[in-house]
């Protein structure tokens, strides 16, 4: 029984990680050679989340860390400044994640929202503060309402997609760990 356990532990980590690396893919492929007047969502981050507060064991800090990091370089930020902000957010929704579990979806929804808005405004204030060139301030407002906007599509495909869904009441000790 550990050992089916400890396999799929380590299938959903690998998972994860395969799905991030796709979604860096897709966000280097050209598909058009004009500029685009819009960005989409961080669906990095919306999956780092919709993880995390569904199963927290399968989205382990250095692993989420060195994604994060690597998007990072490969997209063209500082490095380390957007992965470091998403963290923070990240291990905060980790430790609400106990609450969060028995609490309707558009709290969930609102907690995660909140989180966004924080980390795309320090972001952009970090930025200003080091005088590092920013794109147009509508383009991350853009990016903050699709990503948003796209977490309820995120928690969906997580849920029915790849089976993961919030821990139920037996699964878990009342310090919120796995039995």
């Amino acid at each position: 029984m550990t050992e089916i356990t400890l396999t799929r532990l380590w299938l959903m980590r690998a998972l994860f990680a395969v799905i991030v690396l796709v979604v860096l893919l897709f966000n280097l492929l050209p598909l058009t050679t004009a500029p685009r007047f819009w960005a989409g969502p961080d669906l990095i981050m919306s999956l780092a989340f919709a993880w995390v507060l569904r199963r927290p064991e399968y989205v382990p800090l250095p692993i989420v860390a060195g994604l994060l990091f690597l998007a990072d370089l490969v997209l063209g930020r500082p490095p380390g400044l957007y992965a470091a902000l998403t963290l923070i957010a990240f291990e905060n929704l980790r430790a609400r994640a106990p609450q969060l579990r028995d609490m309707a979806f558009t709290v969930e929804w609102l907690s995660v929202s909140a989180m966004i808005v924080a980390i795309m405004l320090g972001y952009r204030l970090l930025l200003a503060l080091f005088m590092v060139p920013e794109a147009a301030p509508a383009l991350w407002l853009i990016q903050l309402l699709a990503t948003v906007a796209t977490y309820p599509l995120v928690v969906a495909l997580t849920r029915f997609g790849f089976g993961l869904r919030k821990a139920q009441l037996g699964e878990v000790n009342a310090l919120g760990q796995r039995q």
